[in-house]
């Protein structure tokens, strides 16, 4: 699974491949249907411990069948819209989450939204956001990339790619699609 941490999944990437279930683990033990590849959920544990978050930051959404990611498109585009649903949701087989390498997050409060949790830039949240490069983890949809990665800007949604990419896509302040390109060009990818 590491070696596919840098997979490209998005409307003009589908994913290739099925996750096996076997490959999973859940993120929290409060959360146990929330499961993302080992990796990905080892490093988001340490993350959290690191930033002594104590629950102030939930774990939403982590890894999607494709038949879940199908029904999660359905009824968000029912209930709110076709444009709302391709703004924020991806359509099945184009879906991160069904890599078990995204995580959907939210600060812990009465009501969350599973399909756009509040997940701000301060607090608890803004130092998760500072260390998670450090953890392999990148903000995979930043505000001002929507061109470039075909979704609305989410800022809960985190994506493991593990070191050093985040670090360098971090700095560099580029997204996955610009890493990839890059890659590439450099023969790397």
């Amino acid at each position: 699974m590491t070696e596919d941490a840098l997979v490209l999944v998005n409307a003009r990437n589908p994913l290739r491949y099925s996750v096996k279930e076997e490959e999973l683990v859940c993120v929290s033990e409060d959360y146990p249907d929330v499961r993302m590849a080992r990796p990905a959920a080892e490093a988001l544990k340490a993350l959290l411990r690191d930033i002594r978050s104590g629950g102030a930051i939930v774990p939403v959404s982590g890894w999607r069948s494709r038949q879940e990611q199908r029904k999660i498109w359905r009824e968000t585009a029912g209930e709110r819209g076709e444009a709302f649903a391709r703004k924020f949701v991806a359509l099945p087989g184009c879906s991160e989450h069904e890599t078990g390498l995204a995580i959907d997050l939210a600060e812990n409060t009465e009501e969350i939204d599973f399909i756009c949790p509040s997940f701000p830039y301060t607090g608890i949240c803004g130092e998760f956001r500072k260390k998670a490069p450090y953890y392999g983890f990148i903000e995979r949809y930043p505000k001002g990339k929507e061109p470039v990665t075909g979704i609305g800007a989410e800022p809960w949604h985190f994506r493991y790619v593990g070191l050093p990419h985040s670090v360098i896509m971090t700095e560099q302040k580029i997204v996955l699609e610009e890493y990839a390109d890059v890659q590439r060009r450099q023969g790397l990818g």
